[in-house]
């Protein structure tokens, strides 16, 4: 990477030269975006882990950049057309679609109406047309007749289909027409010819029209996946009017005969090959960007979903609900081992509610159970309202947990490998258990395309899609740390610096070895090596290790500095950690080093104070209203308790109890104009909304937040 790369990459994200070339640096490194972010605030200026994975993804580009500017050159000079000037022009090229146009000349094509135009000897006649000073073009035409061109008028088609190529290749001319796609394109959407029926759910795209520049993704998006079925015809184009009258210009010098048979060549450019060209690059770019904003949605539901409110380490009972097949019931201690399951009967058929309501108060006895978790699937509600009907020793929590992915999750590899002496039913219950517990710890076990948050992300760049995801994920897991004696193989793969082999390693290690007493043991670990060591022992807590600053973020690289603190303090490490009062003394600028600056010592101050926060807030208990069970129990004005299972950019969908959520559309969550949801609501908070509209043939509910309490409620 040069000085001038880094250059651009600064001024596009509004950061300082030095940052993006620390931080590149650090990537060259072997470092990780969490690590970098949290531990490399002095080198990167205190970039926050936004900035430091944009400034990651920017760096790749320019990488693809370089790669492809080397394999153009090379394809220019085995033509022997590389001249000094036309290299200095790709060296100096650092926008992908001005590249690739410098290139379009040089790009070896199929057979075009131009190359065989060529092969007939008109390329002479082209250019005669093209420099506009023969008064008879046809009288020069008739010069170029032989077996292949039989008129002159095959003549002058062929000179002008050469002329045609030229223009479309032709950097002005490109521009001119990307301006008038860029100003004025319009997104058209029609339905194809017999699908009526079959694209029913399509049918508001039938016959829609919009300019593209104010076409929102997820609009877009349903366009698109309308054409990939093969129910909607969509095109996307200028007015062609001016951006035809405007090549014209550009290129038609004299009024004359050759200056008409340029028109005619402008025009058929502009048809055959320059709005087709350039309608395919705006449908590109305008899915990439539609993409980019459902990726951004995605990630950021996914974030909310990761980090939502954990239980903690509790023994819990969870039920994944049932009628015909019963309730499985499985009894977890507080680490999330299985310690009884079985079934059990309360709805119809069997409606064994006695019987069920006997082994669920004696299984809450007999396993010091702290809390209950009802999956949100068929027969949720009905088994919430069974289960709080009944009566126990002790004060009982009754959650309502998503089972968004747990079926994925219990036919799984891993969940086989975790239980494998149970069925798929027993590990859905067990999942939905410890979902309660920690979110975070059972989710990364999914595919978070299974997850039930996003739009529309069967329809993006999957490759951009995983990648955003599994950075979202690796952020969630570093931003709340692990235990290191109790996380699964699955929340270590996600630590900064382990990956698969080296998580399955620690877990190898603790079974040979017992529970770690320190950090510094991990460097016992199989291939467990210095930089791996660096990048992730910050992320990974012991609790009750002899060192207290084990069980923080502290790194070790840190720990002298620590150390050195309590030593002036004359206290221990310990004593430090405990005493508020103790830390109030420290002056911080005294440790201040050529490598230690202020955002560290701040960072080793917060974690004095609360080592090892959690960053999560703590879960509440959630109640549907009484008495609505089904869409057909709702009615139009009715006031009722949700809980916000997902966010789109058109608004957000609100489970009320009825196993359809409502969506409350963007016009109806605040009394002021908003563009993005995630101003006013987030992902699991509680929120009382107003039912304005029952389609009980479609399923349709469409709620509102701003009618159900003027947003006094929407906020948890």
């Amino acid at each position: 990477m040069t000085d001038h790369i880094f250059r651009l990459i600064a001024q596009k994200l509004g950061i300082q030269q030095f940052q993006v070339k620390n931080t590149c640096q650090l990537f060259d490194e072997g470092a990780t975006v969490p690590f970098i972010s949290r531990y490399r605030k002095e080198r990167t200026g205190s970039l926050d882990e936004v900035q430091v994975a944009a400034v990651k993804d920017e760096m790749e580009k320019f990488s693809e950049l370089i790669k492809r500017k080397e394999i153009i050159l090379k394809t220019i000079e085995e033509q022997e057309l590389l001249t000094a000037e036309l290299k200095t022009r790709i060296d100096d090229c650092y926008d992908p679609v001005e590249l690739e146009d410098i290139y379009l000349p040089y790009k070896p094509k199929r057979k075009t109406r131009a190359s065989m135009a060529r092969e007939k000897g008109l390329e002479p006649l082209a250019k005669i047309i093209m420099k506009q000073y023969e008064p008879n073009p046809e009288f020069r035409a008739a010069s170029f007749l032989n077996d292949q061109v039989e008129t002159v008028e095959d003549a002058l088609s062929g000179g002008r289909d050469i002329i045609a190529e030229w223009i479309s290749e032709n950097e002005k001319a490109r521009n001119i027409v990307r301006q008038a796609f860029s100003s004025g394109a319009v997104i058209c959407s029609k339905v194809a010819k017999g699908k009526e029926e079959e694209g029913v759910k399509y049918q508001d795209y039938y016959n829609w029209e919009e300019p593209l520049k104010r076409c929102p993704s997820h609009r877009l998006l349903a366009m698109r996946r309308g054409e990939n079925e093969g129910i909607l015809n969509v095109s996307v184009s200028p007015e062609n009017q001016n951006a035809i009258e405007r090549l014209e210009r550009f290129f038609v010098k004299s009024d004359n005969d050759c200056g008409k048979q340029l028109e005619f060549a402008v025009k058929d450019a502009y048809k055959r090959l320059l709005e087709p060209s350039i309608e395919t690059e705006f449908a590109q770019s305008s899915k990439e960007k539609a993409d980019e904003e459902a990726i951004r949605v995605f990630v950021e539901n996914l974030r909310q979903l990761l980090l939502a409110a954990p239980l903690g380490q509790k023994r819990v009972l969870a039920l994944d609900p049932g009628y015909r097949t019963g309730c499985k019931v499985v009894c977890l201690d507080a680490q999330g081992n299985l310690l009884h399951n079985e079934t059990i009967y309360p709805h119809k058929p069997q409606e064994e509610t006695k019987l069920a309501a006997k082994k669920i108060v004696s299984m809450v006895e007999a396993y010091q159970i702290e809390a209950i978790a009802i999956g949100n699937g068929t027969a949720s509600r009905e088994t919430e309202q069974f289960i709080k009907r009944l009566h126990f020793d002790r004060e009982m929590r009754v959650f309502v947990v998503s089972e968004d992915g747990a079926s994925i999750y219990s036919a799984s590899k891993i969940a086989r490998d975790e239980f494998p002496q149970y069925d798929v039913t027993v590990r859905g219950a067990i999942s939905i258990g410890r979902r309660l517990m920690d979110p975070l710890a059972e989710l990364v076990k999914i595919d978070p395309k299974s997850i039930g948050v996003g739009q529309y992300q069967h329809d993006v760049d999957q490759k951009k899609l995983k990648n955003s995801l599994d950075l979202v994920v690796e952020s969630c897991v570093n931003n709340v740390g692990v235990d290191l004696n109790t996380a699964s193989k699955h929340l270590l793969t996600y630590i900064s610096g382990l990956g698969p082999q080296l998580a399955q390693n620690i877990v190898d290690y603790r079974k040979e070895n017992g529970a770690f007493a320190s950090r510094k043991e991990l460097m016992k670990v199989p291939r467990m090596g210095a930089k791996a060591f660096e990048q992730s022992a910050g992320f990974l807590r012991i609790a009750d290790a002899e060192n207290p600053l084990d069980n923080s973020a502290v790194h070790p690289e840190s720990y002298s500095i620590v150390e050195k603190m309590a030593s002036d303090l004359n206290c221990s490490v310990s004593e430090l950690m405990k005493d508020t009062e103790l830390q109030k003394k420290i002056v911080f600028e005294k440790y201040i080093t050529p490598t230690v600056g202020l955002p560290t010592l701040q960072d080793i101050k917060q974690e004095l104070g609360k080592p090892g926060r959690d960053p999560r807030k703590a879960v509440k208990v959630f109640e549907f209203a009484d008495g609505i069970f089904k869409v057909e129990d709702l009615q139009v004005g009715m006031v009722l308790p949700g809980i916000v299972t997902n966010i789109t950019k058109f608004g957000a969908f609100v489970d009320v109890g009825v196993k359809q959520d409502g969506l409350v559309h963007l016009s109806q969550i605040a009394n002021r104009f908003i563009s993005d949801p995630n101003e006013i609501v987030k992902l699991h908070q509680h929120v009382q909304v107003k039912v304005i509209e029952v389609d009980i043939q479609r399923k349709r509910i469409q709620l509102s937040l701003k009618q159900a309490s003027g947003e006094k409620e929407t906020t948890d």
